[in-house]
């Protein structure tokens, strides 16, 4: 049973109905259209008409944004441990086990330095479909490095976020990784090396508030779910119904926490052209 499955009261949470790639020779979008999933590829994952953006991981984002797919990978071997001998309904070594199995990725980030568009770029990348994109030891670690790696080559450094939040398994030391990333993009600031930050669908809990947020330039992906807690317990807490579209892309650019929203097939051209401006 996924860690964040709900079952009591029946409830299901929606991450659930919702796969980053699919699978199959043909995908059937929300708007109910059908397209061969190499007509998807080749349109950056977009459907087309619709302009609904699929939920990707790192593998296809590294496709679209390094020239011809060329990159070096940094840390790849890094695994997370069981510092506190957690257990819900399963162990968390089984559970990290398992999601290593079913994704062939080793933690919920990959990152990656090549080039894009003939600018030397050093990329964190996150996956959702390992345990939720969830920020844990391994995660604020990789990042961590991945900034220094920027500062000691001199390259911006793109951040690529989608996540459920901290990784429960991992209580306070996942918590500690937003004061270590968010240290190390200061750090980068000062250097004046430029930092610019991806938010996808979805960007929640403590990923938002820390490094998601800190970019130089903080720019989305239209429709993406980003905010700190789920509506839900926001309305609980306010005790008022939320504005239509509350935590849209296209919302929290309105109210002035995002530079721009960029679709997914000019992304590689929006951002080479803006760090070459930076530069």
């Amino acid at each position: 049973m996924p860690w964040f499955k709900r079952t009591d009261k029946g409830i299901l949470t929606p991450t659930e109905s919702k796969r980053e790639v699919p699978d199959g020779l043909w995908f059937k979008s929300p708007g109910g259209k059908i397209i061969h999933t190499r007509e998807l590829k080749n349109n950056a994952y977009v459907v087309p008409e619709e302009d609904h953006h699929v939920r990707i991981g790192s593998k296809e984002y590294f496709e679209i944004l390094f020239d011809d797919n060329k990159f070096e990978e940094l840390d790849e071997k890094m695994e997370s441990a069981d510092p506190l001998k957690f257990s819900d309904t399963k162990a968390y070594p089984k559970r990290i086990k398992e999601s290593q199995s079913k994704t062939e990725l080793k933690d919920a980030v990959r990152t990656a330095t090549g080039k894009m568009n003939g600018l030397t770029v050093t990329i964190a990348c996150m996956d959702f479909s390992f345990i939720g994109g969830s920020m844990g030891s391994v995660v604020g670690e990789k990042i961590a490095r991945a900034i220094n790696y920027s500062l000691d080559k001199k390259t911006p450094f793109l951040m690529i976020s989608r996540s459920g939040g901290a990784r429960m398994m991992e209580a306070g030391l996942s918590l500690m990784q937003m004061a270590k990333t968010s240290a190390r993009l200061a750090l980068l600031d000062k250097a004046g090396i430029p930092y610019i930050s991806l938010l996808t669908d979805p960007t929640t809990g403590g990923v938002t508030a820390s490094y998601a947020m800190l970019g130089d330039f903080n720019i989305a992906e239209p429709g993406a779910l980003i905010g700190f807690a789920g509506p839900r317990v926001i309305r609980e807490t306010i005790g008022k119904d939320l504005p239509e579209g509350f935590q849209s892309a296209e919302f929290v650019q309105e109210h002035g926490f995002l530079d721009f929203i960029v679709d997914r097939r000019n992304l590689k051209l929006r951002l080479s052209t803006l760090l070459k401006m930076l530069a």
